[in-house]
């Protein structure tokens, strides 16, 4: 039922277009600037930064988002290399993920700035276009993938 070691003779090789390579490697790049996020989060969760609890449910899940979302621009920037997608289609597939990290993070993040906010302000409105970049991304890339040849 399970492949043993002995049976696998060669491991797969993945080869990446010029787009592919530049865009993983931003957003491989970008986990940094995740992590030290991370580092700010710590200081709001342990009360060192004065926020609402309305600001801290936003900050966390603004820090969230961006983590699994570049992840998963990650996943689809590769899985792109696999479609017939071409042109507009291809740009969607590789870019709507990770423009989705950005503008759904940004949102949360931006939406909560400002001294004692217990309200989202208009840049909430970032999240729903993340929304509809993530999208549009993942059912490009998934027809895609399931179209291609």
């Amino acid at each position: 039922m399970f492949a043993q070691l002995s049976d696998v003779s060669q491991a797969a090789t993945i080869t990446l277009s010029a787009s592919s390579k530049s865009t993983a490697g931003i957003l491989l790049i970008t986990i940094v600037g995740i992590a030290y996020g991370g580092t700010f989060l710590l200081r709001v969760v342990g009360g060192k930064v004065p926020v609402t609890d309305f600001q801290k449910a936003y900050f966390r899940a603004g820090h969230a988002h961006a983590g699994v979302l570049v992840i998963l621009g990650l996943l689809a920037t590769i899985l792109v290399d696999s479609t017939d997608l071409d042109g507009a289609l291809r740009m969607v597939a590789r870019d709507g993920v990770p423009l989705a990290a950005i503008l759904i993070s940004a949102g949360f993040f931006g939406a909560a700035i400002g001294p004692d906010r217990t309200s989202p302000n208009r840049l909430i409105a970032l999240i729903w276009l993340g929304a509809l970049s993530l999208t549009a991304g993942v059912l490009t890339l998934g027809i895609g993938l399931l179209t291609a040849s």
